[in-house]
């Protein structure tokens, strides 16, 4: 079992930067592969970006390429989000997940472990 607490959200004016973190707890010994997601009101949850148990695969959706970077910490159970160039389409609740594996997953389905999401509030 994993838990998963984000941090960092806020309210940031368009053009700025914020960056989420996300902290794993419980079974951390197994390798597990982690992503943020994101669901703006009225919209369906999201893919914003995936990355490996080693760090050494990344992905991102389309919407965020270029201006969002995930990363996590040298000993796995932190996980960030770097927002670069925030736009208001941006604002959403932001979910971190995890899975056991290796990979860097983009689909929510293979996800099992959910935080309970950190607001962004971009305003133009």
């Amino acid at each position: 079992q994993l838990q998963l607490v984000e941090s960092g959200g806020g309210l940031v004016q368009a053009g700025g930067s914020l960056t989420l973190s996300c902290a794993a707890s419980g079974r951390t010994s197994r390798s597990y592969g982690m992503g943020w997601f994101r669901q703006a009101p009225g919209k369906e949850r999201e893919f914003v970006a995936a990355i490996s148990w080693s760090a050494g695969s990344t992905d991102y959706g389309d919407s965020v390429r270029g201006r969002f970077t995930i990363s996590r910490s040298l000993a796995k159970n932190w996980l960030y989000l770097q927002m670069n160039s925030l736009q208001p389409e941006d604002t959403a609740l932001y979910y971190c997940a995890a899975e056991y594996g290796y990979g860097a997953y983009r689909a929510q389905e293979t996800y099992n472990y959910w935080g309970q999401g950190t607001q962004v509030t971009v305003s133009s």
